[in-house]
């Protein structure tokens, strides 16, 4: 990062905005259901993973402590909703770049703005994901309200933690295009090498240190702590955390202003 990179973009703040607006209305352009598919599809998912894991596999997590909430779909969806956060906006992230080469040999723009309004469309998304859970969770007993500001901290950190895993790969799948087909299978060992669909108590003790190093464990179990568990997460974890997401974002922004005078030529 500079102080150069730092200025151009707070200058292209309307640009940012816009491509974020952008890319919600193009992706529920004539659906019939629009911005309802942004809640359906992590509800459907939560059916299928709900009926697999607590009624055939018998996984049951532990009742939320001190809330004594015991509903395995609220607390498959406090760790799902950041989740597909994460994953929809790096895997769109990385297609940003590529899928808008022709603009980025006609007009010159921070780059990173690109990456940037995918970052702030999934921030809308999951703003209103997230809203939406709290009012069902307040139905079932679970008053939500006064972790509000720490839940705000949550997805800003996250926000934080995805924009430099976005801008990291979106760079490299200029040079590298098999990135983004290795991406999806990364992705797909990390959801299960999260516990979202299982509580970290089962991990085995020989594997879950492990799994506890995973920087996406650390903000899924800091999510429940907050939404299902009703408590402060730990603050050497939060701690833990804000260092992980600025750092993410220092390497991920160093390299995409590293490859960034080669995209011209490899778009």
């Amino acid at each position: 990062m500079n102080v150069v990179a730092i200025r151009e973009l707070n200058s292209s703040r309307e640009l940012i905005w816009n491509l974020a607006l952008r890319e919600l209305r193009g992706r529920y352009k004539r659906s019939a259901l629009g911005w309802f598919w942004s809640m359906l599809n992590p509800l459907f998912t939560m059916g299928i993973y709900t009926i697999v894991f607590s009624r055939i596999l018998r996984a049951t997590p532990p009742p939320g402590n001190p809330s004594g909430l015991d509903v395995f779909g609220l607390y498959l969806l406090c760790g799902l909703l950041p989740w597909n956060f994460f994953s929809i906006s790096v895997m769109t992230s990385m297609a940003t770049l590529v899928g808008n080469g022709s603009l980025i040999k006609k007009v010159y723009f921070p780059r990173e703005a690109l990456v940037l309004g995918i970052i702030v469309s999934g921030l809308i998304t999951v703003g209103i994901e997230l809203a939406l859970l709290c009012v069902v969770l307040m139905f079932f007993g679970n008053f939500v309200l006064p972790w509000l500001p720490v839940l705000v901290l949550l997805v800003a950190l996250l926000a934080v933690f995805t924009t430099g895993i976005g801008l990291l790969l979106s760079s490299l799948n200029v040079l590298f295009r098999d990135l983004s087909h290795l991406w999806a299978l990364i992705a797909q060992a990390w959801f299960f090498l999260t516990p979202i669909v299982y509580p970290l108590e089962i991990v085995p003790a020989n594997l879950r240190s492990w799994i506890e190093a995973n920087p996406m464990t650390v903000f899924v179990v800091q999510f429940r702590d907050v939404l299902y568990n009703l408590r402060f997460p730990a603050w050497d974890q939060f701690g833990l955390l804000v260092i992980v997401s600025f750092a993410t974002l220092a390497f991920g922004w160093w390299v995409f202003l590293r490859v960034s005078p080669r995209f011209a030529e490899e778009l």
